[in-house]
């Protein structure tokens, strides 16, 4: 049960990280007023790429440069500055005839761990009259140390921690050993073999495109088990279907070797439906031979 708890509160820190940002919007005077674009906000910091910006808008364009200082607010820091993180320069400049800048910083990749939740927060200097009350002139920074995507990290044996196992199995068990190998033909695609039930594979994509949304995707019409497994009787035609749910992001982790999917699983009859079973939280950990090895020898599975 502890492990179980543990997977959830990592689905609760999950919702909570994707939820964290809320846009407001403000109707503007002709009143100018300098700021970050967001009072807080997480950006990647990449192996292969050296900066990245902090966006600073005005809401007026001038006919002239305008030059504002950067600075580093000390107060409520975790990342060190010239260890986790350094400024291109100490000041930022709105071009004439535009209204916006970017501070750039330099992430250091190498001194952020994974499992890191490091930030650091700046403020504009520049004439009172120009920030806005409801933004002030701070925003905070979160590091966060996006690894270069391997599928090799996502294949082999790995440990699936199931809600819907936990909720139907009959033996009790919500943990199950499942092995997966690289799709030979789909790109940036898994098989898992045995999935939830013996003979039933099912196929994860991963969506590589953008480093801040590494989504996991299970197509619909996949066939996660028969019904009589874990109903003991048939609703439709013996066959309990998957997808990711619609409802919460399913995100794999590539510097840890790990994803958490949210799924819907249904049931259909001759392809009308018959009526949704759940969604339900998975999480899978890739483990080494060996552990795999000792699971088997030890724990049975």
């Amino acid at each position: 049960m502890k492990q179980i708890l543990k997977y959830i509160t990592l689905a609760v820190m999950a919702i909570a990280f994707a939820c964290s940002c809320h846009e407001r919007y403000v109707t503007y005077s002709d009143a100018e007023y300098v700021m970050f674009a967001d009072t807080i906000k997480t950006y990647p910091v990449q192996k292969d790429v050296e900066w990245f910006s902090i966006p600073v808008v005005s809401t007026v364009v001038r006919d002239y440069d305008r030059t504002f200082g950067v600075e580093v607010i000390d107060k409520g820091n975790n990342a060190i500055e010239n260890r986790h993180f350094r400024l291109q320069s100490n000041t930022v400049t709105i071009k004439a005839g535009e209204n916006r800048a970017d501070v750039m910083v330099h992430g250091y990749y190498d001194n952020l761990e994974a499992t890191d939740s490091l930030g650091f927060q700046l403020r504009l200097v520049m004439n009172d009259n120009l920030e806005m009350p409801q933004y002030g002139r701070d925003t905070k920074a979160v590091l966060m140390k996006c690894c270069p995507f391997d599928i090799n990290n996502f294949t082999g044996y790995c440990m699936l921690t199931s809600m819907f196992l936990y909720q139907y199995s009959i033996t009790g068990s919500y943990q199950r050993l499942v092995y997966t190998e690289k799709h030979p033909t789909e790109e940036n695609t898994i098989i898992c073999r045995n999935w939830l039930n013996d003979g039933y594979d099912v196929t994860m994509r991963f969506i590589t495109d953008d480093p801040m949304k590494p989504y996991v995707v299970m197509d619909a019409g996949q066939v996660a088990s028969d019904e009589g497994s874990f109903f003991g009787i048939m609703h439709g035609d013996n066959k309990i279907q998957v997808k990711t749910s619609e409802y919460y992001e399913s995100i794999y982790y590539p510097c840890g070797s790990y994803l958490y999917v949210w799924t819907e699983m249904y049931v259909e009859n001759l392809g009308e439906p018959v009526g949704t079973v759940g969604h339900f939280y998975n999480v899978m950990e890739w483990i080494s031979d060996e552990e795999a090895d000792r699971l088997k020898r030890e724990e049975g599975m």
